[in-house]
């Protein structure tokens, strides 16, 4: 379950906590905005973990510590691909959940799954910070920080093939579909199908792709044959 807590008076250690999760969502994403290759952040505890984090996961290429003035920090390399058009940044996006006004908990069963497991949840637990996947493992929840996912180099998108039947027909191509497995998601024709003039009606067997991405629509891409399911 989730827990909404709502701070009225003031923490301070929470607070700062809070703070400096904010400020590692905010130098990160302004320096992919702005193309630059390295970000520098504040050297804490909280920050040198959650960096292990993204490191491990790949959503960033390198970290160094660094000494200024009696003062460290982390320096972040992000990490970038080329196209023919030459270097350019992977668009990363972080979005932070937890507030010092507004604490967000969950347990290990209702931690929420980031685009279809693409992305990954860091949360404070008992047992330090850690994503959702740990979390799940260890079967024990915890103050829900942030989610992070992105398009990383070399990732291509998966998609999966799934047999389900047409349940019913809805405006503007759409069409209700029950998978094999009970669920229900909404589909729409392909080009292909659209381009041969095949009909799709309520009670036909189709194949349908899903995204990871989004797991609650796809693209129906072949109306099965009566002899084709009986085979």
């Amino acid at each position: 379950m989730l827990i909404i807590s709502k701070l009225g008076g003031t923490n301070n250690f929470s607070s700062s906590w809070q703070d400096t999760i904010a400020d590692i969502i905010t130098s990160i994403r302004n320096a992919d905005m702005d193309r630059k290759v390295t970000v520098r952040i504040a050297s804490t505890n909280i920050t040198e973990n959650i960096v292990k984090i993204l490191l491990r996961e790949g959503f960033i290429e390198n970290v160094r510590k660094h000494q200024e003035s009696n003062k460290y920090f982390l320096v972040l390399t992000l990490r970038h691909r080329r196209n023919r058009k030459g270097t350019y940044r992977t668009i990363l996006n972080l979005k932070r959940i937890s507030r010092p006004g507004l604490r967000i908990y969950s347990n290990y069963q209702r931690i929420p799954r980031i685009l279809g497991g693409m992305g990954i949840v860091i949360l404070s637990t008992s047992r330090g910070i850690m994503t959702d996947r740990e979390a799940r493992l260890e079967r024990i929840g915890g103050e829900i920080l942030c989610y992070i996912w992105g398009v990383l180099p070399g990732m291509k998108e998966q998609k999966w093939i799934h047999e389900g039947l047409i349940t019913e027909s809805l405006p503007n191509g759409m069409f209700r579909v029950r998978l094999d497995n009970e669920n229900m998601i909404l589909g729409y024709v392909s080009g292909k199908i659209r381009r041969s003039f095949i009909r799709i009606l309520p009670g036909d067997r189709v194949k349908i792709e899903v995204s990871r991405y989004d797991s609650t629509k796809g693209r129906i891409i072949y109306r099965i044959r009566n002899k084709d399911s009986n085979n």
